[in-house]
């Protein structure tokens, strides 16, 4: 799922890009107020790519969501400072 938000969030970003771009070397020829309106587009598009970006989706492990895996949980709480009692 990361990499999927990811390339979602450089495709937002690459047409923000593109938008200012096309606006002032292309569009502002013909219409400024429609250049204008393209840049203030392609103003709201990179924070909707952040959020979109680092939201966190239904099988991305939260921090402190027991994954099942003994093994791994183990390996997370002994990475995130958690003593583990040890069993008899």
């Amino acid at each position: 799922m990361y990499t999927r938000r990811r390339h979602l969030y450089f495709a937002m970003m690459g047409f923000c890009i593109g938008l200012f771009v096309l606006a002032w070397a292309v569009v502002r020829l013909w219409s400024v107020p429609a250049a204008v309106a393209m840049c203030v587009v392609a103003m709201v598009i990179p924070p909707v790519a952040a959020i979109v970006a680092n939201r966190r989706g239904p099988e991305d492990r939260w921090w402190d969501d027991p994954s099942g895996d003994a093994k791994s949980d183990e390996w997370w709480d002994e990475l995130d400072g958690k003593k583990r009692s040890q069993g008899p």
